[in-house]
């Protein structure tokens, strides 16, 4: 509703107005130390404090608290929160439009299209602390979206993290694994591939449009991962061979990687930056005829962002 939608957009704002509280303390801490205490001044080109060594023990304190966001070195439950009641379907998704949640709603339509497999989406608002409700921290103990439950199975099955989400559901309805041994071992290799080297390209994004303080070291050091990926990705697309990326069949490895090459292109603004176009146009080639299948663009919807998301998802004629 729109009232439903004022409220939602006075939390964002209110969110986005505490964090910008938090930098600026922050900052004004790290400047106000370098005046007090000369050798402490930002002095090299990497941006590190002169004389800065990890303490002996690591604490959490007031500096960490200040820039920590959500996050919290112990892990569990903060409130008492339980799932929202089953929807209609089996399969259950608790979720929100981020690179990793946009792989498992990408998939689910893509089985909707191919086999009418319908699923019920549930929005994990992170403004609200929903991944530490005690509901979802069942579901997955480790506060993360994708979260699902397989009401098919009794009881239900729980699974967690994008990548086993995908390959669960591939083995379960038999789509988007190739057949062939040889094929479906490399759909799972890029499959990992993806899920080990995501958090370099998130990391490039946080220090390059997030972070309080900008350090070239670390923007450096997640823009040279990232582009060394692309490239490994670039060249293998390259072959003759590599309409997708585990050969002629589209799979779960393609569901997997595009989600984070688009948070690239957009969220991240970053396409100039990694200078993207003209240094990997097989990769381009590839991300572009993913995007035009409509499942992907349903996919990119739900849960997400924008004025044609869609706050949750029950039925492909919600759409």
């Amino acid at each position: 509703s729109e009232e439903a939608g004022h409220q939602q957009r006075l939390k964002t704002t209110l969110m986005l107005f505490r964090s910008a509280l938090l930098r600026a303390t922050v900052v004004q801490r790290s400047v106000g130390l370098a005046l007090r205490r000369p050798s402490l001044a930002m002095s090299t080109a990497a941006g590190f404090p002169e004389g800065y060594e990890p303490p002996k023990v690591w604490a959490y304190d007031d500096d960490v608290k200040a820039t920590a966001g959500s996050n919290d070195p112990t892990a569990g439950a903060r409130k008492t929160q339980a799932l929202p009641a089953k929807g209609a379907h089996a399969i259950q998704l608790y979720s929100l439009g981020t690179p990793n949640g946009v792989k498992v709603s990408i998939l689910l339509e893509e089985l909707n299209d191919l086999q009418g497999v319908e699923y019920d989406a549930w929005k994990i608002n992170f403004g609200d602390l929903d991944q530490f409700g005690s509901g979802f921290v069942e579901v997955n103990p480790n506060s993360k979206i994708p979260a699902m439950l397989d009401y098919d199975v009794s009881p239900p099955v729980r699974v967690f993290e994008s990548g086993s989400i995908l390959l669960y559901l591939a083995e379960k309805y038999g789509a988007f694994l190739p057949a062939d041994v040889a094929r479906r071992v490399e759909a799972k290799n890029w499959l990992f591939w993806q899920v080990g080297g995501g958090p370099s390209m998130g990391a490039l994004g946080h220090f390059k449009n997030v972070a309080p303080v900008k350090l070239k070291y670390a923007v450096d050091r997640f823009a040279l991962e990232t582009k060394r990926q692309l490239s490994v990705l670039e060249q293998h697309l390259a072959r003759d061979d590599m309409t997708y990326v585990a050969g002629s069949e589209y799979s779960i490895a393609d569901i997997a990687i595009w989600p984070w090459i688009r948070t690239l292109l957009t969220s991240y603004k970053a396409g100039e930056f990694l200078d993207f176009a003209a240094s990997y146009p097989h990769v381009q080639a590839w991300y572009d005829k993913i995007a035009d299948r409509p499942a992907v663009q349903r996919g990119v919807r739900v849960l997400g962002f924008g004025e044609n998301a869609l706050p949750e998802r029950h039925s492909k004629a919600d759409f």
